[in-house]
């Protein structure tokens, strides 16, 4: 990109000094130019900010003002209206108690929450990224009808100093450093002093535009410059040195309001310790002017105001390679007056950015449309509000859902039909239909089946011979409706034909079988008989001959020899008593059995 520069010319204008360079903007892309920084205004010889707490400001302040170490305004109301954004005007004018002029700009700006935003340097995470850029450039990113720079920095790192705050996102925490600072919050309201660690991250109302500057010059509407060198000095560092940076000439940039919560921006051209305006000075004329409340932003070479994008102000650093021009410096945080913004830019989805206000659709309200027309409790315990009114639940109708389903209706907004038929009753919720005894079914059209009663059908009939009973109350003494008594008939018709047909089959189906036939079964009996009688015959001449003829029998065996029970134990005895002796006799015949013998 091409390097832009200031050329000068010398003019001797009525109202401006003698010998005054007037800087023209140009380009030239063959020897770009940049800002010398050469006129340093610095607050702080070592460092940046005092070293003490919080608690240090607020015991050092005048009793009157008790424990608040900063002022807050409250909003100045909705102005959303037709009118510009802000106004700016450029004056000329000389210092009381001096021959000196001066030039500059007061911008006063009517709607500070919807038209003022702090900006990092070249965009968001300039601060993170130490980057330092032009007001213009930073301005003509973020398309600001004005801009002016804001916040102090380290000219060496380009390190953003203090506590910066952009469009609700913290950029950086200053870790409660005793500076003065200016901030919008979330509800409009203007904050201008010290504030505390606790102060800075409240998230009831937090800030959505936060800056940090040095000295507060307006309290009140009174000069508090003695009371904010106190608060502001370090005592490790010369006390001079903040007290140099307050008394010298040079340019000057601040920001305060007016007893209407009008926003007034202030800046000057200069160059340190030649032409400008003392700290006191400003604050004179700011309290002139009607400003209550106002701090100091970073002056000196820092100093610039930008209109539509384009440089109005007169840079004080001298230009690199040739010190016959002024180039605008490269400064950190900015202050940018824009067009009004819809915040959120798509109005929470529920309305269309117009001229920077949010047009809400049917049924949201507020400035973000955010917020429902219809608010709880509106609809009851039985519905809930939405962007079309009360969501009633199912079952329930009305504006406020306060009505239940009239009977034969159900669902959301009473608007389907139940169709229970035969006297049954409707579920307002489900649709479900609750049958009167002896009617069952999704619409209670079936009449229960045949021996069962009662609700659902749910009861066995208790009659004599498994009869059918009465649906409704289980009635064994019931008349039947004609169509029941007709199935009835045709179904007892049906399952005597189909008994019949059954044992009918099972008839021949015996009749099929293979069997004997009477004569054959008594020719069987009759062989049997005469077989059982020849066997009698033949045994009973056995059984008529005794014992002794089974003896003799006995002894016809030649394998065996007979000797009584009664003999063998009176020969043991006598055997033992005359102390004889006993011998086995082995028989001649082949079997091994013994006999007993006497020897």
């Amino acid at each position: 990109m091409a390097a832009v520069s200031l050329r000068c010319q010398l003019v001797w204008p009525l109202l401006l000094p003698p010998l005054l360079c007037l800087c023209v903007r140009s380009s030239d892309t063959r020897r770009p130019r940049v800002s010398a920084d050469d006129d340093l205004l610095l607050p702080y010889a070592r460092g940046h900010g005092p070293a003490h707490s919080h608690r240090h400001v607020r015991d050092c302040q005048p009793v009157v003002h008790g424990n608040a170490t900063h002022e807050s305004w409250p909003p100045p109301g909705d102005r959303s209206g037709p009118s510009p954004a802000a106004q700016s005007t450029v004056f000329v004018t000389d210092v009381p108690g001096s021959s000196r002029i001066v030039y500059g700009h007061m911008t006063v700006v009517r709607d500070p929450l919807g038209t003022v935003s702090v900006l990092e340097p070249g965009g968001p995470g300039g601060c993170a990224m130490r980057q330092r850029a032009s007001v213009e450039e930073t301005a003509g990113a973020a398309e600001c009808l004005f801009a002016q720079n804001a916040g102090f920095f380290n000219t060496d790192t380009g390190r953003c100093l203090g506590n910066v705050v952009s469009d609700g996102r913290t950029v950086q925490d200053s870790g409660g450093m005793q500076n003065a600072q200016f901030g919008i919050r979330r509800d409009g309201t203007l904050v201008f002093g010290y504030l505390s660690e606790d102060d800075v991250s409240d998230r009831s109302n937090p800030f959505v535009q936060l800056v940090s500057g040095v000295v507060w010059l307006l309290r009140n509407g009174q000069v508090y410059i003695n009371q904010s060198l106190e608060a502001e000095c370090d005592k490790t560092q010369e006390t001079g040195y903040l007290r140099h940076f307050v008394d010298v000439l040079s340019a000057r940039v601040a920001v305060g309001h007016d007893a209407e919560g009008n926003l007034v921006l202030f800046h000057i051209d200069g160059q340190t310790g030649v032409r400008g305006m003392s700290l006191w000075e400003v604050a004179e004329f700011l309290k002139k002017y009607g400003v209550i409340n106002a701090i100091n932003l970073d002056g000196g070479g820092s100093s610039t105001f930008v209109m539509d994008g384009s440089l109005a102000s007169y840079p004080s650093d001298h230009c690199i390679p040739d010190g016959r021009w002024r180039c605008a410096r490269r400064v950190s945080t900015v202050l940018c007056v824009h067009r009004r913004r819809c915040r959120p830019p798509d109005c929470s989805g529920h309305g269309e950015c117009v001229d920077g206000s949010c047009r809400c659709g049917r049924g949201w309200q507020g400035a973000a449309c955010d917020t429902l027309v219809c608010r709880p409790p509106a609809c009851g315990p039985h519905g809930v509000c939405t962007a079309d009114g009360c969501v009633c639940d199912a079952g329930w109708r009305g504006r406020n859902c306060s009505q239940e389903c009239p009977p034969g209706f159900y669902g959301d907004g009473c608007n389907q039909t139940c169709g229970c038929a035969n006297g049954g009753s409707c579920d307002p919720v489900r649709g479900r239909c609750a049958c009167t005894p002896g009617f069952h079914g999704n619409t209670c059209e079936e009449v229960c089946p045949l021996g069962f009663f009662g609700l659902s059908c749910a009861q066995e009939c208790r009659c004599d011979h498994q009869c059918p009973c009465d649906p409704r109350t289980g009635s064994c003494n019931a008349t039947l409706p004609t169509e029941t008594n007709y199935t009835l008939h045709i179904a007892g018709f049906c399952l005597a034909n189909q008994i019949i047909t059954s044992w009918r089959r099972e008839e021949d189906a015996l009749r099929d079988q293979p069997h004997l036939t009477e004569q054959t079964w008594l020719i069987i009996s009759l062989t049997l008989a005469s077989l059982l009688s020849l066997s009698l015959l033949l045994h009973l001449p056995r059984f008529c001959r005794g014992p002794a003829a089974a003896a003799a029998r006995f002894h016809e065996r030649q394998d065996y020899s007979y000797v009584p029970l009664t003999d063998i134990n009176g020969a043991t005895s006598r055997a033992q008593a005359d102390g004889r002796k006993r011998e086995f006799v082995p028989d001649d015949s082949d079997s091994q059995d013994e006999v007993w013998s006497p020897s």
